[in-house]
């Protein structure tokens, strides 16, 4: 069962379910958005991506995020996916993450696109 996220009710009051795309699609949003140290029992998972919404712009920050983004969704989510490529920009307050992987099962290619504000 692929729950969800975030977690939801479905029309029938049960948890809600996801297809395989879509879980795939959370499971990335979780591991970007994540601070390593944040979760129980995996203090290397996450990208500590949020810290760098305030941080200063350069080309050496951007190309040392993208491999670090890259380089954390290759360890964690590796079995399911294959990174084609990572795009990371940081505007004012906001951050947006965009990720081409192919679903490793069915060699299907996405894109998937992610932003947050920091309030």
């Amino acid at each position: 069962m692929n729950i969800l996220f975030p977690y939801q009710f479905n029309t029938r009051g049960r948890t809600a379910e996801a297809d395989e795309d879509r879980h795939i699609r959370d499971l990335i949003e979780q591991l970007l958005f994540c601070s390593p140290g944040e979760r129980v029992n995996r203090p290397d998972f996450g990208t500590g991506l949020l810290q760098l919404v305030f941080a200063p712009n350069s080309p050496e920050l951007a190309a040392a995020t993208q491999l670090m983004v890259q380089g954390a969704l290759q360890q964690w989510l590796g079995e399911l996916i294959r990174v084609d490529d990572v795009e990371v920009q940081s505007v004012d307050a906001t951050l947006s993450v965009t990720v081409r992987y192919t679903v490793r099962r069915t060699e299907q290619a996405h894109e998937a696109k992610f932003s947050k504000e920091r309030s």
